[in-house]
């Protein structure tokens, strides 16, 4: 039996589908947005429509931007000779945060998960691969998640990228095992940022 009126229940569907939310924080959600100001309520539809419709992926790392190069890619003062490979956009984010790399990203959308059907061919290895074509990069540090796929994805990595460029490293291990990037307090992530080592 449904005890709400169809939009309202439809509301507190949609809600309950954003990851983390169970159907009481749903419902929660849902009743705040109704009773807050009608300018709460309608900013944040106007927020996720603007965000839909600018919101594209940098031709050159993968990131999230609304301008192609974005703005990573376009600031001279980092430098071009190291790059920083992770999984997914908010991991540029918890990168950035530490203050401890100065270089480029490049973003794989993912990692490699046969149980899930991706394999290398649905991560943006092609893109990185022709980055490194006649490119001074000297470093890619794989800054993957420290678990199962992130692994895979690394070893996987190690072995296109050694031929072609001098240096491959890992970030350290400093994160728990299992453990995801973005959830990482700074000086943790900052800490696996310099003990990298060389992949073997």
């Amino acid at each position: 039996m449904n005890y709400y009126a169809r939009p309202v229940a439809r509301l507190i569907d949609e809600m309950g589908k954003l990851p983390g939310i169970g159907p009481k924080t749903a419902q929660r959600l849902a009743f705040y947005l109704l009773n807050a100001p009608a300018d709460t309520a309608l900013g944040l539809a106007r927020a996720i429509k603007e965000a839909r419709a600018s919101i594209r992926y940098c031709t050159v790392c993968g990131n999230y931007t609304d301008e192609d190069p974005c703005f990573i890619c376009r600031d001279e003062r980092r430098g071009r000779d190291v790059l920083c490979v992770v999984e997914h956009p908010r991991d540029v984010v918890a990168m950035e945060k530490t203050r401890s790399f100065g270089g480029l990203y490049h973003v794989l959308h993912g990692a490699i998960s046969p149980m899930d059907g991706i394999g290398p061919e649905q991560l943006n290895i092609r893109g990185l691969l022709k980055r490194l074509e006649g490119r001074d990069v000297c470093e890619v540090i794989l800054a993957t998640n420290p678990n199962v796929e992130g692994d895979a994805t690394a070893l996987y990595l190690a072995g296109l990228l050694k031929p072609l460029v001098p240096r491959v490293t890992r970030i350290a291990h400093g994160l728990p095992v299992g453990a995801d990037l973005e959830y990482a307090d700074e000086v943790t992530l900052g800490k696996s940022l310099e003990g990298r080592q060389e992949m073997k």
